[in-house]
């Protein structure tokens, strides 16, 4: 097996933060990562103007979770459209049929489920006091009865509006979630995330999840093989991108009246599987 070594200097356009001990600490040491090769399984690489691939994506709608603001809309235009090469997620202060704030999530039940691969999205950030966008996934078990955490949850990417140049990766199962205090994750800072599009990756094994943004990893979560209260993620999950306003993180510092409309850019998702 080959691998590649590289090491990441301290002038590097952001840190690792609240690491973990089993975190490569970025700028202060080598990092070893395993040379995979990857093969494609699916993209959407945005490139039909409209509404979303119907193939590849549906739609949550309504009041969905943690006490955000806005309503999730379904197939509405000004809420989640392909433009000029991007899925754009929009938040807007329009109080639409009585819903004084609307947005758009997006997820892939139903259509296309990942089971261990690499998953990356090239994104472009919203941003304002309140905004809350996320690239996520669930256990595809949620939708048949298994509660939250217990199903598995992978953040890709987290990012809060009143904390704009930093993203964060975590992952919640039964024994590692907010709720006990005992999630697991990391942060890094980046260059204006809303200003500049970045890429941010997941490399899942069933022995661990790695956690990249621009090709640097930044996390790993690994597999302590002790049943799953600890590792759910050896079943199916689905992907959600979506924009959420306010709740019980991006609404910790309040929503800020001023800045809708905002929009989330997506400029493609890849999956690819390991090649045999």
């Amino acid at each position: 097996m080959k691998y590649l070594f590289f090491c990441v200097a301290c002038f590097i356009a952001f840190t690792a933060c609240s690491k973990t001990d089993d975190t490569p600490e970025i700028g202060k040491v080598i990092v070893e990562i395993e040379k995979v090769e990857w093969e494609l399984v699916w993209e959407d690489n945005f490139d039909k103007s409209g509404l979303p691939d119907g193939n590849i994506w549906r739609y949550e709608e309504g009041y969905i979770r943690n006490d955000e603001a806005q309503y999730y809309t379904k197939e509405r235009v000004e809420n989640a459209r392909v433009e000029d090469g991007n899925l754009i997620i929009e938040a807007h202060k329009d109080n639409w049929e009585g819903k004084e704030i609307t947005s758009a999530s997006l997820h892939t039940y139903g259509n296309k489920e990942i089971l261990y691969g690499k998953v990356e999205v090239r994104a472009k950030l919203p941003t304002g006091i309140g905004t809350w966008p996320a690239i996520w996934m669930l256990g595809n078990s949620i939708r048949n009865g298994t509660n939250w955490p217990d199903c598995g949850e992978i953040d890709i990417m987290e990012n809060v509006g009143f904390d704009p140049d930093v993203v964060h990766g975590n992952v919640h199962t039964k024994a590692y979630n907010h709720v006990l205090g005992t999630n697991k994750g990391n942060k890094v800072t980046i260059e204006k995330p809303y200003d500049i599009f970045h890429v941010y990756t997941i490399e899942w094994y069933e022995n661990r999840i790695e956690f990249f943004m621009d090709e640097i990893r930044y996390f790993v979560f690994e597999n302590e093989n002790s049943g799953y209260e600890t590792w759910p993620f050896d079943k199916p999950h689905y992907l959600i991108i979506n924009l959420a306003i306010g709740g019980g993180w991006g609404g910790q510092q309040g929503i800020d009246n001023n800045i809708f409309p905002q929009k989330y850019y997506i400029d493609y998702v890849k999956v690819f599987k390991e090649k045999n």
